[in-house]
């Protein structure tokens, strides 16, 4: 902010640290947990995405063997930055260890549930134009038979060339499946009450994330999950999770600007450059 005195430092953050907040965040994050993680440099990366499958043929002894061209298209994957600042009081930084264990425990969850829901939610959320989201992507309800809803998703994956490996539910979309019944009245996706969980649906693996629920309108269903084929989807950061802190600005908390000196307070912020990339036609959200 213009005409703030400010005092910005880094943290120095041990090794170790900076490893447990990145991998906090991707353990949190069903994306990074199902995408494919690649390294991207600070300008971008072109990936090439495969459209179409070479195919084989039948050749007769020392006949000429067939020449298969699959048809390639390309993608930009481009770094986006997502950052978060979070206050804390001085008492935190007398003892290191506790100013450290605060920022693991804050920090990735963050980080983590803005990536989700920007990448479950409508195009018109995203960074930019080269980060790809699943909010057009082809919806299946599941609300009236699930069973039905899982399997046309399956079919309309594998009609887009994709294999369904796995989905990332909502605590609503689990609900759901939770409640889906046989004519018999027994739970088609449990084992058992003790359970509670729906590990496997369709033999397809699946993650709870809060950010893969997005409410509807009156012409759109809410979504509750996304489904699809994870091998063709992928994301990228440039550098671990950078830190800074600073304690003599006004920071903006619940509409009022707060003086972080005058309040013995200092803020932390964290961000991360990540791109992420999709066929998202191999992709299907669950709604209802």
């Amino acid at each position: 902010m213009a005409g703030i005195a400010t005092n910005r430092t880094n943290i120095a953050l041990p090794t170790e640290v900076s490893q447990e907040i990145m991998q906090k965040t991707q353990e949190q994050s069903a994306i990074m947990q199902l995408a494919r993680q690649i390294p991207l440099p600070g300008r971008g990366l072109t990936i090439p995405v495969i459209t179409g499958d070479p195919e084989a043929g039948w050749v007769e002894e020392t006949g000429a063997k067939p020449v298969s061209n699959p048809a390639l298209t390309t993608k930009i994957m481009q770094a986006y930055k997502l950052a978060v600042i979070v206050p804390f009081s001085d008492e935190f930084r007398r003892d290191a260890a506790s100013l450290y264990d605060a920022i693991v425990a804050r920090l990735p969850l963050a980080l983590a549930a803005k990536f989700d829901a920007t990448v479950f939610g409508p195009a018109a959320n995203a960074p930019g134009a080269n980060f790809d989201t699943f909010g057009g992507c082809t919806a299946q309800a599941i609300d009236t038979n699930a069973y039905s809803g899982l399997v046309a998703a399956d079919t309309a994956i594998a009609t887009a060339g994709g294999i369904m490996n796995g989905i990332v539910l909502s605590p609503q979309g689990k609900g759901v499946l939770l409640a889906a019944t046989d004519d018999q009245k027994r739970p088609l996706f449990i084992n058992s009450v003790a359970e509670g969980a729906v590990p496997m649906v369709l033999g397809a693996r699946t993650v709870l994330s809060k950010g893969a629920y997005v409410a509807g309108n009156p012409s759109n269903k809410n979504t509750v999950g996304v489904a699809g084929d994870w091998t063709q989807a992928m994301y990228g950061t440039v550098e671990g999770v950078q830190i800074r802190f600073a304690d003599q600005t006004a920071l903006t908390i619940g509409g009022q600007q707060v003086n972080l000196w005058e309040h013995n307070m200092f803020a932390v912020r964290a961000e991360i450059e990540v791109g992420f990339r999709a066929d998202t036609a191999c992709f299907n959200l669950l709604t209802v």
